[in-house]
This record gives structure tokens, sequence and C-alpha cells, in this order.
């Protein structure tokens, strides 16, 4: 049979045939409200206006406000039973500890998913030898509550199943258990439906009826607020939590949540336990990851330690990351360290081979350039991987971006968008066609019949057109402040890292410097002299600064003839032969006027 293979667009100019990059540099301008509050937090914090104005535009103005957000603290959580069936989920879990009732501990293959199934292990078992732990295979079972899974729960005489980072739309997954006896506590964060699962307990902050203060944890955050309040129940130490806040920081940096509000303070002493006494599982990736004796950043962990937790459950079965994680033994944890490495190797090499082939299918449809969404399928694609090239996709070309396989009897996908465009509601749209979906706003997973694949992509194609804005599908850098050279010392460098941990909707701040010139010492370096080795000066400065510019050798003419040009910038600490000196990480070089 002809393989069928659907895609809507192609950028109106490819970037690769371009001599630059195309992004427009977005100025963000501040209001005159903006200004004031500025000026009068600078003055009262002793910052510069350039920190108190970042500040500002995290709606963060007053003293104590900046306090906080310098310095996090852990008493500035919230009360976990604010989140409703809290109560009713402390009470059954209670009941089936006294009781000596089997637990059985359920989550996703994902990041979030495993970590969470670990730090509600970890915590519980301290309490309980009647524990056990799940994770579905992602082939044979596919995404959250599985119908084997509650099996091998009745099989091994389980009465409770707490599932954590999936079973918020699981209503039928949940009759089924309790039919054969077990009661489920669900732990989710991922967009309900009008009618939830009838558990015993949903602890969901995005519930309709949900007062609780935040509503962006991750699953494995939704999974501490649990295991919180089970040790503010029994009067329990703080103590033997506060350690597992490593596992936590690598779910909010995986999942892609926001770092602000309790996350932040979630990611901060995460990031804490895992730069000074990770578990042993963490300690062997961070190994493996060679991030051994460096300062773990948000960016480390969605780079390197997420991407080999993940590879587990995308090459093999989850379950042995969680293993991994949950291993008391030096020896075997970097034995199960290296076999992750290698999946997360064997992943690589899938990911740009499947990549590589979903671009050749695009480069057939050049004359579609007035669509505004991706779709392509393959039969034969590897389930595993199908998410991230669909990252890739989106990063590319600049358009939301659904790649879909073939799956036992279904064709099964992820999503991922652009910001502006809600993929998760689109795909909500098209649910009449659907067999399974989820997901958050700019990432979500669906599974259909193959009879309905024409009809689905129709249908989400008609509507990212008509809600996609031009401008949108323009790849776009926020530009927080522009600066003068002689504005950028050690104190601005330590006043801009108390801002960290920075992640989404607390980006790393990103400022700009016009007309730049060499200072007559940069240079190309790199194995094949792909980079650029900075040292410039601007108008207001003779003293040159460090900075460098990864895969921007085409600008090397330009810089070299002594003509000025334009930088964006974030500012970085490096440390090098034990000198630490600041240095600016070029985003892009601009050599027209602006």
């Amino acid at each position: 049979m002809e393989m069928l293979q659907l895609v809507v667009i192609i950028l109106e100019k490819r970037k690769e045939k371009q001599n630059i990059m195309t992004n427009r540099w977005n100025f963000l301008t501040p209001t005159e409200e903006e200004l004031h509050k500025r000026d009068k937090l600078a003055k009262d914090m002793g910052i510069s206006p350039i920190i108190a104005l970042l500040l500002v535009k995290r709606g963060i103005s007053t003293t104590d406000e900046t306090r906080k957000f310098f310095k996090p603290n852990l008493n500035d959580l919230h009360d976990p039973y604010l989140m409703p069936d809290m109560d009713k989920a402390i009470v059954r879990l209670n009941k089936a500890l006294g009781n000596k009732e089997k637990i059985l501990v359920y989550g996703d293959y994902d990041v979030d998913g495993t970590t969470a199934v670990s730090l509600v292990y970890k915590y519980l078992r301290l309490y309980s030898s009647a524990l056990d732990y799940y994770i579905p295979d992602r082939y044979d079972e596919g995404y959250g509550i599985s119908y084997k899974g509650i099996d091998y729960a009745a099989e091994n005489d389980v009465k409770l199943i707490i599932s954590l980072d999936c079973g918020i739309k699981a209503v039928e997954k949940v009759e089924y258990a309790k039919m054969k006896g077990i009661d489920f506590i669900i732990c989710d964060h991922h967009m309900p439906d009008a009618v939830l699962p009838d558990a015993v307990a949903v602890l969901d902050a995005k519930r309709l009826d949900s007062q609780y203060p935040y509503e962006h944890l991750s699953g494995c955050g939704v999974g501490f607020k649990f295991m919180q309040a089970f040790a503010k129940s029994n009067n329990f130490s703080f103590a033997e939590l506060e350690k597992l806040l490593d596992l936590v920081a690598v779910s909010i940096a995986s999942d892609i949540v926001p770092i602000t509000g309790e996350n932040r303070i979630l990611a901060y002493y995460g990031l804490k336990q895992l730069n000074t006494n990770p578990s042993l599982g963490l300690k062997g990736i961070i190994d493996v990851c060679g991030l051994t004796g460096k300062e773990i950043t948000i960016s480390d962990i969605v780079f390197k330690i997420g991407p080999r937790i993940n590879a587990s459950g995308r090459m093999m079965n989850g379950k042995e990351a969680v293993d991994l994680l949950l291993s008391k033994d030096r020896e075997i944890a970097r034995e199960k360290s290296e076999n992750i490495n290698q999946y997360n190797d064997e992943r690589r090499e899938l990911d740009k081979k499947i990549t590589d082939e979903a671009n050749a299918i695009i480069d057939n449809f050049q004359n579609m350039e007035d669509h505004k969404a991706i779709i392509v399928y393959n039969p034969e694609w590897h389930k595993g991987v199908i998410g991230i090239v669909a990252s890739r996709l989106t990063e590319k070309y600049y358009r939301p971006a659904v790649v879909l396989t073939k799956s036992s009897e279904l064709i099964t996908g992820s999503a991922r968008s652009i910001p502006g465009f809600d993929i998760y509601k689109a795909i909500e749209s098209c649910r009449d066609l659907l067999e399974n979906f989820g997901g958050h706003t700019y990432a979500a997973g669906l599974s259909l019949k193959e009879e309905n694949l024409k009809a689905f992509t129709e249908r989400f194609s008609k509507l990212a057109a008509e809600e996609i804005d031009p401008e949108q599908m323009v790849p776009q850098i926020d530009i927080d402040a522009t600066l003068d050279f002689k504005e950028i010392n050690s104190k601005f460098l330590n006043d801009l890292k108390k801002m960290s941990p920075f992640g989404p909707d607390n980006q790393k701040p990103v400022f700009s410097t016009l007309n730049v010139k060499d200072y007559g010492t940069s240079k190309l370096v790199g194995k094949e002299l792909e980079h650029l080795k900075l040292e410039l000066i601007d108008s207001n400065s003779n003293s040159p600064i460090h900075g460098i510019a990864f895969g921007m050798h085409k600008h090397s003419e330009h810089i070299k003839s002594m003509h000025p040009f334009n930088i964006c910038y974030t500012i970085e600490e490096n440390t090098y032969n034990g000198v630490t000196s600041i240095q600016l990480l070029v985003k892009e070089i601009k050599t027209e006027t602006i």
C-alpha cells in the first residue's frame, strides 16, 4: 500500500538558503508606569535600573517582593490542603498504610512521570514495605492508565493505585479498577475534561473548581504536594521530603512548565540539592553527562539530564529510569546510567534520521507556502522520538507541527506549537475524530483511526490558517534592554544571577549593544572554524569585552573589516584555567541597520 504522506507548509524563504538568520528583534519598550516603578525599586534596593526594570516586567516592584524573588523560601510554599480532594487523598493513603494494604505507584514514561513515581515511592517506602511501582510500556500500552496496568495491580492484590502525571481523563479505566476492588488517587497537571474520573481523589490544580493559588505545577510537583500534605497530616519532618527536591527540579525543567511562583521555590531548592547532594541515580546521570564538578542549571537539565531519562522510555521502558532513580547502590547506579546514556545515543541517531526524512517530505511541498501548519505521517517512524521531531520541525519552520506514525491499529502523534497558538485547544476541537488526546498549550499527544486522518488534517489545517497571523510565523527575539558595555560589571552580573533559575516566564534576559566593533583580536575557533571568539568594543568603551558566537562564522569577514554591527546576547560567567570572567553568549549578529 502506498505510504500516506501529508504535509502542510513550507517557509516563504528557507533559512538554509539565506545568508543571515531571519529573527525579528523585538525591543521591549517600558511604559511610563514601569519606568516609575523601576526608578523607585532601583533606589530602594541599590540595584542597577536595568535589573530593576527586569524585575518590574516580571511583576516585582516592591522591596519585599524583590527579596522573596532573590531568595526563595520553602516557608512560602502553599498549603497543600488548598488543593481540591487533598483531604480525601490523605485519609485514603493513611488508611492504606495503617491497614498495610498494597499500594501501586503508577506514572507516565517521560521525565515528569518517572521523577514523580520515584519521589512518591522514595518517600512512602520510609513508612511502608507494601509498595510497588509501575510504568506503562509506550508501545504496548500507550500513554496514561492502561487496562494492563490495572490487571497487574489486581493480580498482585493491590488495593490502592496512586497515578502520577496521568489519569485526569481515565474515566473508564478508573471504573474498571473499581470493579476489581482497586481505589485510585490521581495526581495530574494536565487539562481535565468536564467529567472527572470517579477516583477517591483527583489532585489537579487545573480543575475548574480548584482554588489552589498556583496552577502550573509539574506532575512531579503535584506528587510533592501530596507527600507534603501526608507529612503534615502525620507531623513528619519536612527534611526527608526536602531531600527529594532534586527530582522536582528535574521535572520542572524537563516538562517546560513556568518557573514562577511555587515552581520557582521548588526549582531553586531542587537545584541546590542537585548541586550539593543529588541522589545516587541522578549523580550517575550527572557523571555520564560530563557535568561532574560544574554548577548544574535548568538548561543543563533540559539539554543533558532530561533527555537521558527520557531515552529510557523512548527506546526501551521507562521503568528502567525509575530503577535508576531509586537506586541505593553506587555501582548499580553507574551501570544503569551508562545503559541510559547508550539509549540516548541511539535516540539521537534515530531522531536525526526521522527528522531528515520529515524534512525531505516537506521539501516536496514547496508550492504550499501559504499554509500555516505542518502535518507529516509515516507509519514506519519510531513512536518514541516523534515528539522530538515535532519540536525540531516547529523550531525550523516556525509553524505548529504534528508528527504521526502507526502504533498497533491506530495512528498516534505528537504536536508542538509556537507562541500564540494553543495546540491543545486546536486538537481538542477535533476530538470527535480522535480516540485519545491530552497535553498542554504548546505540546500535546493524540491518537486516531486511519480513516479519520484526512478529516483531521483538513480541520486542523483550517483552524491554523484562521488563527495564526503571518507575524506569528516570523521567529522573534525579545530584547529586554540595550546596554553600553561599561554597564556590564561584576555587580551587574551578581544581581542578574539572583534572578535565576531561569526558564519559561522567567527567561534569561537578552540584551543588545549597537554599533560594536572588533577590538582587532576576534578570531574563528572550533574544529571547522565555525564559531567566533569575539573581543569587542562599543562607542562608549575602549576596554574589550569577550564573547562567543556559536556557528556564526559567516560574519567573520564583516567583523574583521572593522565595520560596526549589532549584537544581542545573554551575559554569562565563564571559567577557564581557574579564572572566572564575564562573557557574552551572542544569540545573533546583525550587520544591517536596525
